[in-house]
């Protein structure tokens, strides 16, 4: 399935994309971080388990155990973001 993903704040920039589509198999949001974080570089650090990152699915807050479907968006962004 295609998930759209959208990185916000300090994971936007370090990154170096507002967003992006992403095909995966995964069923759940941390599966689905883990496969970002499987690309190594900018994703692996900023997405790293550990460092605190919100995410949120359909623009509803999510935790880890949030099941996806297809065409679903998928936001990270750090605990505090500003203007």
């Amino acid at each position: 399935m295609k998930i759209q993903v959208r990185y916000f704040a300090s994971l936007r920039e370090t990154i170096g994309v507002a967003s992006e589509s992403v095909e995966t198999d995964c069923d759940n949001v941390a599966s689905f971080r883990q496969q970002l974080i499987s690309r190594g570089g900018a994703h692996a650090e900023c997405l790293a388990i550990g460092r605190p990152v919100r995410v949120a699915v359909n623009q509803v807050m999510a935790n880890d155990a949030t099941l996806l479907t297809g065409d679903c968006e998928v936001a990270f962004f750090p605990p505090v973001t500003g203007g």
